[in-house]
């Protein structure tokens, strides 16, 4: 979606899920009899999937809103959250830059990114993949990658190690296909997506080139213990059955002034972030002056996570 542009009113999707009202409603009395596979508390509240676009939704809704889940949040977890909704900082362009010559492959970014965006324990969800190269040379042999390779096997420096998550394309093609623009690109280079309107037709997940996005095939669980409450609801709010997420730089953090928490938690200083609209950033530095390079330039999404080699 362009900047500044609003979601089609023509768009079909409210009057498709408005027309299934009565079949969820019919669902949830039954499903737990219906089959195992299905439970009545996996299907989403009527009120949330007929909520408006988080485009179209005024101050008040969206207070309204938060407390709504909030109070639904300490029913269900136990826990005191609170959502909060910070806006794009003016002219600030998030990037991030990983240093392929430092990561070890610890795997500490996947497990603090899991714990900071409440993603799911059972079934698990993780946003990061690590991928193991051999080493080639002065360079990585992406042929060779593995991302399931044993804890033990971390460190081995006969190869390199590169987390792979969201790419926040500037021409992202997960955007392109949505058919009800569930999902945008904000002002500041983020790509969200707006849980209440995605219909889970997993288009965007075909269509990302990283394999950077994820389905909820099932409910997402988080035990009450382990919720983080501090909570964006673009970001690491409780998430529904049937519905696409994924790594949004940690907006909740980064737009309050905070890294995000991959970075926070890396042992080896491998992975950088900032605004590239300013140049005196750390970020701007390495894009202008270290060797960098982007996952599959040639597709031309203009990714703004950038990779470098360096000691």
């Amino acid at each position: 979606m362009e900047k500044g542009q609003k979601p089609d009113r023509k768009l079909n999707r409210r009057d498709f899920i408005a027309g299934m009202a009565v079949t969820l409603a019919a669902a949830g009395a039954g499903a737990a009899a219906l089959s195992p596979l299905i439970r009545a508390e996996e299907i989403p509240p009527l009120e949330d999937v007929l909520q408006k676009h988080y485009q179209r939704l005024t101050p008040e809704e969206k207070k309204a809103i938060f407390a709504r889940l909030e109070k639904r949040i300490l029913a269900t977890h136990g826990v005191q959250a609170t959502i909060r909704d910070p806006q794009p900082l003016e002219n600030a362009h998030f990037a991030y830059a990983l240093n392929i010559g430092r990561c070890i492959g610890c795997r500490k970014c996947v497990y603090a990114c899991m714990k900071e965006n409440n993603l799911s324990r059972d079934p698990q969800i993780q946003y990061i993949r690590v991928l193991k190269m051999k080493k080639q040379g002065h360079g990585i042999d992406l042929e060779s990658a593995v991302h399931d390779y044993p804890q033990e096997e971390a460190g081995d420096k006969n190869y390199y190690y590169m987390p792979v998550q969201c790419q926040q394309c500037e021409n992202p093609p997960c955007v392109k296909v949505c058919p009800v623009k569930a999902t945008w690109r904000e002002e500041d280079g983020i790509v969200v997506i707006d849980y209440n309107w995605c219909i889970g037709c997993r288009y965007c997940q075909a269509a990302c080139p990283y394999h950077a996005r994820r389905f909820n095939f099932a409910k997402p669980r988080v035990p009450g213990a382990e919720l983080n409450p501090n909570m964006g609801y673009l970001s690491n709010r409780p998430r529904f059955m049937g519905v696409m997420e994924k790594c949004t730089f940690c907006l909740h953090r980064t737009r309050t002034g905070r890294y995000p928490a991959c970075l926070e938690v890396c042992p080896t200083g491998a992975r950088k972030f900032g605004d590239m609209s300013d140049p005196d950033s750390e970020i701007r530095r390495i894009v202008d002056k270290e060797r960098v390079y982007v996952l599959k330039q040639d597709l031309g999404t203009v990714p703004r996570f950038y990779y470098v080699f360096a000691k």
